[in-house]
């Protein structure tokens, strides 16, 4: 008695999802069309163990007598049996109580070749593009328009994409005859499958031009150079990309692709980012940490006065409020300046007696 677990590589108290996944997985593998790897009795074998064991009813019989009906399973002799698997035509097509899926007979990734259902109503689409700028940091901070001229397949403009010379019209497509498919036979062990696809001469459309475009020859594309507005939003980030639909290439019969356009934002010598914040260093001698001041410093939006309170340490962050990064194209953050203070190197005599006061006062 043969020991269908052990064909399909499970274990007895297994459910019915794990037994159709193995079988799937091994009749993939074992498939005869399959150039390397295929072998036809491995797959009858398969075939069999899965007629008893997909099918509750069987396999519970098969388990308590260790077969089925008196029929030691699927017969090839007598050609591929679409009974055998439960399969009732009467009802509209629905497989029933087996667990065995029509569409994964007929899909690509069970047999290797596409059906009709696998690409009815998908859509052709051309390629996406991706593109590199490299933005100031100022242009960063408050955003930015970049004009690009890319070299790419666009839609022709005389025919508006679809091929055809303006006011000739278009007629029924000769090869598929207007359904826009065509159908294929493809033979195998167990019978001669028909699939259906895309007609190439029409793209399935079922319809064609009249007249070709002299302008694109009827393909409905041109390469050429198109250029191309970038909006870049204030507050982007480092190495973020803005995606502007329909910007890619076009394609032949369906709609372009997408355009993707990363950021690089160059570094700025003084100002470094912290969210929608700039910080900055502030580098100030002793005395006007001691005594205060009044500096004027470089900010993204000119030069502007700053106090620098007495007292002042070392480290300490002054902020000017609304001088950072624009956001939300409303909000900005703010400018963060760290105070540096610089201690002197070298004293003067002078210089030396006036600290030597200080210190006497314990300042």
């Amino acid at each position: 008695m043969k020991d269908y677990y052990k064909i399909l590589g499970v274990d007895k108290g297994v459910s019915q999802d794990e037994i159709k996944k193995a079988y799937r997985k091994l009749a993939h593998q074992y498939h005869p069309d399959k150039v390397h790897g295929g072998d036809e009795q491995k797959f009858k074998e398969l075939n069999e163990a899965y007629q008893t064991l997909g099918n509750e009813q069987k396999r519970r019989q098969y388990d308590q007598f260790g077969r089925v009906g008196g029929e030691g399973g699927f017969d090839f002799s007598r050609g591929f049996d679409f009974g055998n698997f439960g399969f009732d035509f009467s009802r509209g097509g629905n497989f029933r109580d087996s667990g065995f899926d029509v569409e994964d007979l007929f899909s690509r990734d069970f047999f290797g070749f596409e059906s009709a259902k696998s690409w009815e109503g998908r859509e052709k689409r051309g390629k996406d593009i991706a593109i590199d700028l490299e933005i100031s940091f100022k242009e960063m901070a408050f955003g930015a328009v970049r004009q690009v001229l890319l070299r790419k397949n666009n839609v022709c403009l005389s025919c508006g994409g679809s091929g055809g010379e303006p006011g000739y019209g278009d007629e029924v497509c000769s090869l598929c005859q207007g359904t826009g498919t065509i159908r294929h036979a493809k033979k195998s062990f167990i019978g001669t499958f028909s699939t259906l696809q895309e007609c190439d001469k029409c793209s399935g459309k079922g319809r064609m031009p009249k007249k070709a475009c002299k302008t694109c020859g009827g393909i409905g594309i041109m390469k050429g150079e198109r250029e191309i507005r970038v909006v870049i939003p204030p507050g982007i980030e480092d190495n973020e990309a803005i995606k502007l639909s329909g910007e890619g290439e076009a394609a032949k019969g369906g709609i372009p692709g997408d355009l993707y356009a990363r950021i690089h934002v160059k570094p700025h010598p003084v100002f470094e980012r912290e969210g929608k914040h700039l910080l900055m260093n502030l580098e100030i001698p002793l005395t006007d940490s001691a005594l205060g001041a009044e500096k004027r410093i470089e900010t993204l939006d000119g030069e502007l006065p700053i106090e620098i309170p007495a007292g002042v340490d070392s480290g300490e962050i002054l902020k000017l409020r609304g001088k950072g990064i624009m956001v939300n194209n409303r909000e900005r953050g703010d400018l963060l300046i760290q105070i540096l203070v610089k201690t002197p190197k070298r004293l003067s005599k002078k210089a030396r007696e006036l600290f030597e006061k200080l210190k006497e006062e314990g300042v």
